[in-house]
């Protein structure tokens, strides 16, 4: 047992088990821990909402605030258990806080492989903070397939289903995000797993949406110009 292991009771089966919080890179470059609530109950998943998959953390290094995923683990009954975290807020608390943007400078972007479809949006909420989006949460309009992401003059699309992006998806997204950008600009930008069309390329070169496709590792890769002008300048 190390000191970031934590003794974790599945309720449900009685089992207990250690388990270490991941780490996660804040923008400051320093590594992240949830801290734990030692001796705290976990609870079992059955339902997920975005509030409840985000908890706020301050670095330790820099003193930002930032969104991270929930600590979970798997038990051997076959539960997910949500493990405490001490201070953690919600997403929805943390919505309000300040926004650092301009272009800085950064520290490389510090990929988390890729798991499956949640680890997708945890990918891309960590590289919308990286590019200078740190408020991310679910956007109050959900998109037919995939997940849509806000932060304050951004509004992210992530699909992590098996098909290719075409036109109408990249239509949509601008679409929305003009419809909710009012007296503010807003931005928007779209991750895909499996690519786009050609007509997704050009409709999206033509509107200045910037494309981003993900492999395993989780590393996000610029597809057109207007992605790499967003990676050469941040928010």
């Amino acid at each position: 047992m190390t000191d970031g292991d934590v003794p974790v009771r599945c309720p449900d089966c009685r089992r207990e088990q250690l388990y270490a919080p991941p780490a996660y890179p804040c923008a400051c470059g320093a590594p992240v821990v949830p801290p734990l609530a030692r001796g705290a109950a976990a609870a079992p998943v059955t339902d997920r909402s975005w509030a409840d998959e985000w908890v706020t953390v301050r670095c330790g290094s820099c003193g930002e605030r930032s969104q991270w995923p929930q600590p979970e683990l798997g038990c051997a009954c076959g539960a997910v258990l949500r493990v405490p975290v001490v201070g953690g807020a919600g997403a929805g608390e943390a919505a309000g806080a300040g926004v650092r943007g301009g272009p800085r400078a950064r520290p490389a972007f510090r990929p988390v492989t890729i798991r499956d479809a949640r680890d997708v949006v945890t990918v891309v909420a960590l590289y919308l903070r990286w590019l200078g989006y740190p408020n991310t949460r679910s956007a109050a309009r959900r998109p037919p397939s995939g997940a849509r992401i806000s932060a304050r003059g951004m509004l992210a699309q992530v699909e992590p289903a098996p098909r290719p992006i075409i036109l109408r998806d990249i239509e949509c997204l601008w679409l929305t995000a003009m419809a909710e950008a009012g007296d503010t600009p807003v931005a928007c930008a779209f991750f895909s797993l499996s690519g786009y069309t050609a007509g997704a390329r050009t409709g999206a070169d033509t509107l200045g949406v910037p494309l981003f496709t993900l492999d395993l590792t989780g590393t996000p890769q610029p597809v057109n110009g207007a992605a790499d002008e967003l990676v050469a300048t941040g928010a």
